[in-house]
């Protein structure tokens, strides 16, 4: 008997069994077989054939009449030879029809198909076979709209969410509420960056060894959570590795070590899903399995005479913990950074859904290697080797430039939703430090407000302006969150102190605030209560500190400089020197 093939599905969503019988215009009743309600049809096929195997592709509800069957007392070897066959041709059901030729469907058929566990359906006479087959592309029909609304929806969602001020946490809670999982940013180094939704409950007795693949973990996997961080290693690019293994590779020998000529493959040991198998564009099987790739550098020859090509590396990957399903994707950015998404069940259109949030989270997270990129990093190296920025500026662009001080209104910011931030303000010189963000702007790009962010931006400023141009844009954004305004930018027009010439107005400026040197929180909490005309409560969002402690260091003030900061004039002065200062 031939070994059951896969069936070779076509590009449509399948229908379901118990849709088929729900169609009350086909008085369909199953009558043998599995009432799973997972079993799925493909297509509709009629054929009086006494051996349906070499016409079939797999996945069809097979319609006969009975004109095939032989005359005699006991056909019942002839049923179990027919239903099998059907079954080794990958058949997903058997309709039977009741007219012309039978009246009811013979009992030999009926113990065959429960036997082989092959669903047998009752076909009333008033139903025609080309009605079942109409009635089986009209539900595929519904099926595939439903699943191409359901994606639309989905792309439209996650293109809002890669607009929000959290571009990539938001993606994620998109990504896992559609696909009703958990989904998970790695990062090149395989420690999660950012993930959402949670993660479907193991199966009992779920534990395993983890797929085996370039960069996967040996160690035993505990949890879904853990298996999918191991299949995200099969896909990020390894250092040093050409030759990934082939996921359709079945050998148990270790990643990039051939099997023995001539040796026949056997199967692994190991508890079924343990194997990738790449990803396809649903959850339907398919007749053969091969990697998708991306594009790699050319391998050099091997050194083993007769040895076969490299493999590609696999962009896309599939397993199984269990009943959850297992996906991940390496973004196309080239930097290390993979997608993975575990779910309790797989949808037809889940691949697609997944494959926009890859792309989305590929431009958030991915750095453009130009020759912009490589004028920064050599810019990087001349002043990390004592070049001074001066001479380094020229190779980031001419002219003047912003300094941007930026800081969230909701969580700390993190690398990913800084960089979003600099793509956003046109550059890529994003700076990271604490819970503010820096970002280095050209002058003639004009900052915007930027939905849930507070900016300071600084007065245009050239190189050797620009530690200057960095204070700035810090007193701008401790002044745009004291405000509650968006942005801010520092003033940069003349005032009355620009007529004073700027050696005198400095030499002023020290003396006035000699007594505060030496103590940069009292000088630079009275410029914050000055600029915010002496609100205690603005003064102390913006410094960040308590109402209470602003008073304090006022009143200090006051008394080391003996003014009465109640005076207009007196403000006024200090003022003027703390701008000097």
């Amino acid at each position: 008997m031939p070994e059951t093939i896969t069936p070779a599905v076509p590009p449509t969503p399948p229908v379901t069994l118990s849709a088929l019988l729900a169609r009350e215009d086909l008085g369909l009743r199953q009558i043998a077989g599995p009432t799973d309600p997972g079993i799925v049809i493909h297509w509709a096929h009629t054929s009086e054939m006494a051996d349906p195997y070499p016409y079939l592709l797999g996945g069809e509800l097979l319609l006969t009449a009975g004109v095939h069957i032989p005359e005699g007392p006991d056909v019942s070897a002839y049923f179990d030879d027919y239903v099998s066959r059907i079954v080794a041709a990958g058949g997903a059901a058997l309709g039977f029809g009741l007219a012309p030729v039978h009246d009811t469907v013979p009992p030999a058929l009926v113990a065959a198909c429960e036997s082989r566990r092959l669903p047998l359906l009752e076909v009333p006479p008033q139903t025609t076979f080309s009605g079942v087959a109409r009635a089986v592309w009209q539900l595929m029909a519904q099926a595939r709209l439903a699943e191409l609304r359901r994606v639309t929806e989905a792309q439209q969602s996650l293109a809002a969410a890669a607009a929000r001020q959290d571009p990539v946490p938001s993606v994620l809670r998109q990504l896992a509420q559609r696909l009703g999982g958990r989904a998970v940013l790695y990062g090149p180094d395989g420690t999660e960056v950012a993930g959402a939704g949670r993660e479907p409950a193991a199966s009992p007795g779920a534990s395993r060894e983890p797929a085996v693949g370039a960069g996967a973990s040996r160690e035993p996997v505990e949890g879904a959570g853990a298996a999918l961080a191991a299949l995200a290693g099969v896909v990020r690019p390894a250092a040093g590795t050409t030759t990934p293994p082939d996921p359709t590779d079945r050998r148990p020998h270790a990643p990039g070590t051939p099997p023995a000529p001539g040796t026949r493959p056997q199967p692994a040991a190991t508890p079924p899903g343990t194997w990738l198998t790449p990803i396809t564009s649903s959850a339907r099987p398919q007749a053969a399995a091969t990697p998708s790739a991306r594009p790699q550098p050319a391998a050099t020859p091997s050194a083993t005479p007769g040895a076969p090509p490299p493999r590609p590396q696999p962009s896309s990957a599939t397993d199984a913990f269990g009943a959850t399903h297992l996906a991940v994707y390496a973004l196309g950015a080239g930097e290390g950074f993979v997608l993975g998404v575990a779910t309790p069940r797989r949808e037809p259109g889940d691949h697609t859904i997944a494959s926009v949030a890859a792309v989305l989270l590929t431009l958030l997270t991915g750095e453009h290697q130009s020759g912009a990129g490589a004028a920064r990093s050599s810019a990087l190296v001349r002043l990390l080797l004592g070049a001074p920025p001066g001479e380094v500026a020229p190779l980031l662009g001419a002219g003047r430039w912003l300094v941007v001080h930026a800081r969230p209104e909701a969580q700390a910011p993190d690398p990913v939703a800084a960089s979003a931030l600099g793509a956003a303000l046109g550059s890529p010189l994003v700076d990271l430090g604490g819970d503010v963000v820096r970002v280095l702007v050209p002058a003639d790009r004009e900052p915007a407000p930027q939905p849930g962010w507070t900016l300071g931006v600084s007065a245009p400023a050239e190189p050797h302006e620009w530690p200057a141009a960095d204070t700035q844009a810090a007193r701008a954004l401790a002044r745009a969150r004291a405000t509650r305004a968006p942005l801010l930018r520092h003033a940069a027009r003349p005032a009355l102190a620009d007529l004073v010439p700027p050696a005198d107005a400095e030499t002023h400026a020290r003396s006035l605030l000699a007594p505060l040197s030496g103590q940069p929180a009292l000088a630079e909490t009275l410029r914050s209560w000055l600029s915010l005309h002496g609100s205690w409560d603005r003064t102390a969002v913006a410094l960040g500190v308590h109402r209470n402690t602003v008073r304090q260091r006022i009143a200090r003030c006051a008394g080391l400089l003996g003014a009465d900061l109640d005076d207009p004039d007196v403000r006024m002065e200090l003022w003027f020197a703390l701008r000097r200062g």
